[in-house]
């Protein structure tokens, strides 16, 4: 699992920062989470390919969280793109996107699905062979999801120093990836357990920006393997918090702490504050394994 962080800044702009924006991959998936202004650009500086994001999904409809969106659909279709892009998010974000295309005379030569998010629970907004994806239900200004992504079991694997003491067909190869007993050319059944490894560890990523405190999401990210929290602020203004339904560094790990999540990543932050630092500082007080994350890092977990 690889988290580029493309930007992670609240809403005031600045030149040396970005709104929110990540790329979550998963093998081959790579899944795009909220489309801040600048999210294009940061793409090409990092060198992620374009044509490989096939699903984005929109957290809210906050500017600062996917007003780049229709400059990114627009340059697909300068790229000819013919790949359909499928695009998550809450009511709205289709007559949004579409009216700039439209206005632009820009309409994509492409499929462009929208899938409009209006539910207050839990659901499962994508899955595949490989990755499931639930909205988590967020509490701020506007209607609001994380999302939780999760990888469904990997096959087992096949241990090479031991299969080839036994004379087996390669058809019987994908028969032991799926746990079964397999029949040599003479005959014997062999017990899978015998020529198999147990499957590398399925991993999980909680995105959750932006919310006020909120415990109801305690139980669907539990131990996650990576939770993204937003703490806009420190708890010195707690109170702005409150208001403006953010979180503080403080309570970003109290959540973290109450789900048992193994890593939490913190971002999101206020430009008001200089030094990253005392986020990490806060956070730390009740939850230890504490990352910050800033514009253009890459995380392998």
């Amino acid at each position: 699992m690889k988290l580029t962080v493309l930007g992670c800044y609240a809403a005031t702009p600045r030149t040396i920062s970005n709104p929110t924006s990540q790329v979550i991959e998963f093998g081959k998936h790579l899944f795009l989470i909220d489309c801040g202004e600048g999210t294009q650009i940061q793409l090409r500086k990092l060198k992620l390919r374009f044509s490989k994001i096939n699903h984005i999904f929109i957290s809210h409809l906050h500017g600062d969280h996917f007003f780049g969106l229709p400059g990114l659909v627009a340059t697909f279709r300068l790229l000819g793109r013919k790949t359909p892009l499928h695009v998550y998010g809450p009511k709205g974000v289709k007559e949004a996107v579409s009216l700039l295309l439209k206005l632009g005379d820009s309409w994509t030569n492409y499929p462009l699905y929208f899938h409009e998010l209006t539910s207050n629970e839990s659901e499962l907004v994508f899955e595949d062979s490989k990755v499931t994806v639930h909205t988590i239900p967020l509490d701020h200004r506007v209607y609001t999801n994380g999302f939780l992504f999760r990888e469904k079991t990997h096959p087992r694997r096949i241990d090479k120093n031991k299969i080839e003491n036994y004379p087996l067909d390669k058809y019987t190869y994908q028969q032991l990836k799926d746990g079964k007993d397999v029949e040599t050319r003479d005959g014997r059944m062999i017990p899978n357990k015998e020529l198999t490894l147990d499957p590398k560890p399925s991993q999980s990523y909680a995105f959750c920006s932006d919310t006020a405190y909120c415990e109801s999401i305690v139980d669907l990210i539990h131990k996650v393997d990576v939770l993204y929290h937003e703490s806009t602020f420190l708890s010195s203004e707690l109170e702005l918090a409150q208001k403006t339904k953010h979180s503080t560094a403080l309570q970003a790990a109290t959540i973290a702490s109450k789900a048992k999540v193994d890593t939490l990543l913190l971002g999101h932050y206020s430009t008001r504050y200089g030094d990253l630092n005392s986020f990490l500082e806060e956070a730390n007080q009740v939850f230890e394994n504490v990352l910050l994350a800033d514009d253009g890092m890459q995380f392998e977990f």
